[in-house]
């Protein structure tokens, strides 16, 4: 690798850590001596690089500053472009308009040579039927999860019987042809993985959680595993 992808390589390492990073562990993802990287170091901060820190303690990004993907892989950006593609066609509306804007920022920031692997990866997505009704009730629950806010919903079993619960959602899967609510429901007092298609209706009521949403979902990862061990 040239010094000059080895420092865009450098600033994507850094990207991806709130914490500082030591000299001594970004020598070794980029396979350079530690005179090398500290050299490195003192030239991306001599070219301005919004970059903080020392030999001996570690370095990081500057807090509160936002900096651009300066270049990616060919399998980045497949995986990108793969990735928002099958977004674009679940029936979250919202979220495939999200996907669709996006690419199309990715693209507009993109040099020529990456603007035209976007348009032609190769790579698509592939549903196993054509049926595409819109769901409200996913943009809903994201909305909740994001406000850690509970929802009242009327839900319908297999035999059609609806009750009404309210549920404090922490995770949403995204099958090829359904989606799953998982969520803590305050009338079992327990974790339950709801179906969209049966959730009748849907009203954020505004009151909080009863804890944090990543401690739930902590939870409820360590049950699932948990079942999955039983079962296995």
């Amino acid at each position: 690798m040239d010094k000059t992808a080895r420092l865009f390589a450098i600033m994507d390492t850094l990207r991806r850590h709130r914490q500082p990073v030591t000299a001594g562990a970004l020598a070794e993802e980029h396979g350079v001596s530690l005179r090398t990287l500290y050299r490195d170091m003192q030239t991306l901060m001599a070219l301005g690089a919004p970059i903080e820190g020392e030999a001996g303690i570690g370095y990081m990004l500057r807090k509160g500053y936002f900096l651009p993907p300066l270049m990616f892989s060919a399998d980045e950006l497949e995986a990108l472009v793969l990735g928002a593609r099958w977004v674009e066609d679940q029936p979250d509306d919202d979220l495939s308009g999200a996907a669709a804007n996006a690419l199309g920022k990715i693209r507009a920031a993109a040099p020529d040579d990456l603007r035209e692997r976007i348009d032609d990866t190769g790579l698509w997505p592939v549903r196993m039927s054509n049926e595409h009704s819109p769901l409200p009730v996913l943009g809903q629950m994201r909305q909740a999860m994001r406000a850690e806010q509970a929802v009242r919903i009327d839900y319908a079993d297999e035999a059609g019987a609806v009750t009404s619960r309210t549920i404090w959602p922490v995770q949403i899967a995204y099958y090829e042809n359904k989606q799953i609510i998982v969520a803590w429901c305050t009338l079992r007092e327990d974790f339950r993985h709801f179906r969209t298609e049966r959730v009748r209706s849907a009203d954020i009521t505004g009151e909080r959680f009863g804890e944090r949403r990543p401690v739930l979902a902590g939870r409820w990862r360590q049950a699932w595993l948990s079942e999955r061990g039983r079962g296995s």
